[in-house]
């Protein structure tokens, strides 16, 4: 079983917020301090996320910084209440065996965002996956060696996607490169399947995809897949997850995320529009059919 701890993803989000809203009200590290009766190096420390940050604490700081606004006030202490709370309150502790730590996270960042953008140019994105696609690229990973094991796994992935349909959705953005349609995973009539699923998906108001064919050529992105994550202040800190075969790795300096925000621009632009992405697509699951 996984070391039980708080997220620090989740904590260095809720850090660069209230030092946005410091820094607005025109209030010192040292000033802060005072409100909390602590010294400036603990504000700094909760400011890049290595310290949870109590409730009381929370509610002063926001005081001194004139965070007035409900919703903002909502925002910031759902953060701390996640950031601070067991991972063993999530929906999927149950399955934390077979989660990283990063997964863990990803889950979580997605729960509270308002949109993810995607590059991928191997796999479907885990959020549009089919259940019969999910599992066989969890076999072929090789990270999960049981059946059970599988099960579990395929299971949270699934779970993720009511992100997508259920009340509270996020707005999705994926570009695919041409070979995520080509590489035949799990067999012709998985594939069909999971191409048509994409189609489908993509009615919703909410799901956009683009293909980026061959055609295009040489392109930024093309050096691995990326998800880009954004949400709903002004002041909140987007996130990039880049993924590698031997683990995730979260992005959080603001160079480096906009550095990834101006890849997927590119990428979006050299693609295809959605509805010839879409027809590609339909044609390419017209080849799978018997």
């Amino acid at each position: 079983m996984p070391t039980v701890k708080s997220s620090t993803v989740l904590g260095r989000q809720l850090g660069y917020e209230l030092k946005k809203f410091r820094e607005s009200a025109g209030i010192t590290m040292a000033q802060a301090a005072e409100v909390l009766d602590c010294t400036k190096g603990k504000i700094s420390r909760i400011e890049n996320g290595h310290v949870p940050v109590r409730a009381p604490d929370l509610t002063a700081l926001m005081e001194a910084y004139h965070v007035d606004e409900p919703e903002a006030r909502e925002r910031l202490a759902a953060l701390a209440r996640r950031a601070n709370r067991r991972r063993r309150e999530g929906w999927w502790h149950p399955y934390t065996s077979v989660l990283s730590d990063t997964y863990i996270d990803q889950i979580e960042m997605e729960a509270i965002c308002e949109s993810v953008r995607t590059y991928q140019a191997q796999l479907v994105p885990g959020l549009l996956q089919t259940e019969a696609y999910g599992r066989a690229v969890t076999v072929a990973s090789r990270t999960w060696k049981t059946p059970e094991d599988i099960d579990r796994f395929v299971r949270v992935r699934l779970a993720r996607q009511a992100r997508l349909t259920g009340e509270n959705r996020f707005d999705f953005w994926a570009v695919l490169a041409e070979g995520v349609l080509r590489q035949e995973v799990g067999g012709t009539d998985v594939m069909r399947t999971q191409l048509e699923h994409l189609v489908t998906m993509a009615q919703r108001p909410n799901v956009s995809i683009q293909v980026l064919p061959y055609s295009r050529g040489a392109h930024a992105g093309m050096f691995g897949p990326y998800v880009l994550l954004s949400f709903p202040r002004t002041a909140a800190l987007d996130l990039v997850l880049t993924e590698t075969p031997v683990g995730n790795i979260w992005m959080e300096q603001e160079a480096a995320v906009a550095s990834y925000r101006a890849m997927f621009d590119d990428a979006r632009m050299a693609a295809l529009p959605p509805t010839e992405s879409l027809a590609l697509i339909q044609r390419i699951a017209e080849e799978h059919k018997p």
